[in-house]
């Protein structure tokens, strides 16, 4: 079955799993009400004429649960780091201490934590969306090809399609689960 018709199968999950990593990033920069270095994973500072990740002008520690530190190397860009972070949309109030900016993490209200389980709902849908996209491409790879293939080879091409498209909502789905349940713990 399907022998003159060969479908990029590893093409599409490529695609998709790029989707499941932008996924956990977004999912990273959700606060939980507990400090973690990967919060501030999205967070760019404009440094040396381009934007650039915090942790590529300093190094970023977590030294207990509601704490980050970013110790900045440059000393002309803490207040730049400092004003990135500030209007990042974290929610965090930074205090600086020399060249070392501490990030105390106050703690989740319960209104607080239900807009963020809202806000991973919606990149999870996003990330759904992004996977759907590729079965739409790859059904059209499909079609276009339709000449070329019988009809049994294009019923199980789409079969192969759906099914690597349900595995990876699946893994969305369960990915929003967890993190909703992480975001939720008091």
């Amino acid at each position: 079955m399907a022998d003159d018709y060969e479908l990029d199968l590893d093409d599409l999950t490529r695609r998709m799993d790029g989707a499941m990593s932008n996924l956990r990033t977004e999912f990273a920069s959700l606060r939980t009400g507990r400090a973690s270095a990967s919060m501030l994973e999205p967070v760019q500072v404009e440094a040396y004429g381009q934007m650039t990740p915090i942790n590529q002008v300093g190094t970023v520690n977590v030294p207990e649960p509601r704490m980050v530190t970013i110790n900045v190397w440059d000393k002309s860009m803490v207040n730049k780091v400092e004003k990135a972070i500030r209007e990042s949309g974290l929610g965090i109030n930074p205090q600086m201490n020399g060249t070392i900016i501490m990030l105390p993490i106050p703690e989740l209200n319960e209104e607080r934590r239900r807009e963020l389980t809202k806000v991973a709902g919606q990149y999870a849908e996003g990330a759904r969306v992004a996977i759907r996209n590729v079965r739409r491409d790859g059904m059209e790879q499909i079609k276009k090809n339709k000449d070329g293939m019988s009809e049994d080879d294009q019923k199980f091409w789409e079969g192969e399609v759906q099914t690597l498209t349900d595995t990876y909502i699946a893994k969305v789905d369960k990915a929003l689960e967890t993190k909703q349940e992480e975001i939720m713990q008091v």
